[in-house]
């Protein structure tokens, strides 16, 4: 978890949270009474932003925009358990607020992507598969394993796929007049959560016959 509401050990690792310019900033919305979970709900105005940018904007502004509201939307991710751990704030709800935002935004941005190069399905099944490498990682807490936050395609590297290609689109569309790069970040989202997906359930499998 982004929040670590249910301990460190569940916490996602995020190099950011030991940036002294990202403590001020936490440090201050903690002091201005802004709550965890306030923040893990902005992530999905921002994704929607994204998602409304990438479909109703002609590039470049439309994808470089998605990119921002993406960025933004990942901020959010990190500001929210910096503000419930760091500042204090944890809340017995944080788990769910931590969660269901998250698997909100990624959906509809992932969705987004698929419809921006005329390819719904790929879209939907990439969504999918993000949700399910969530459902894993929870299910390995679950069973009472660490959960496991690892990818090839976890989280960040999904949104960090996604945010290289919108930043790069608009070049190719001008110099090539296509949107391959577009069309191969949905592939290698779709592809890479689905392989995730099996990294994380052999490790679950693993661990759990190391206990018996």
């Amino acid at each position: 978890m982004d929040s670590g509401e249910d301990g460190n050990s569940n916490r996602r690792p995020i190099a950011a949270r030991g940036n002294a310019g990202m403590q001020k900033i936490a440090a201050g919305l903690s002091r201005g009474g802004i709550t965890p979970n306030q923040i893990s709900v902005a992530s999905i105005a921002f994704a929607g932003f994204g998602t409304w940018a990438l479909l109703a904007l002609p590039s470049p502004w439309g994808p470089w925009l998605c990119a921002a509201g993406i960025q933004a939307r990942l901020l959010c991710n990190l500001f929210d358990g910096m503000v419930a751990v760091e500042g204090g704030k944890r809340t017995a709800t944080g788990g769910l607020y931590n969660e269901v935002p998250d698997r909100i935004a990624d959906s509809m941005l992932i969705v987004a992507l698929g419809y921006a190069i005329a390819l719904p399905w790929l879209g939907w099944v990439g969504a999918l598969l993000a949700a399910l490498t969530a459902y894993v990682r929870t299910l390995g807490g679950a069973l009472g394993q660490a959960q496991d936050f690892r990818g090839p395609m976890a989280k960040q590297h999904r949104m960090a796929t996604m945010t290289a290609a919108c930043a790069l689109a608009p070049f190719e569309a001008w110099s090539q007049h296509s949107s391959w790069l577009l069309t191969a970040a949905s592939a290698i989202i779709a592809i890479g959560a689905l392989l995730t997906c099996w990294t994380r359930l052999r490790t679950i499998a693993t661990r759990l016959q190391e206990t018996t």
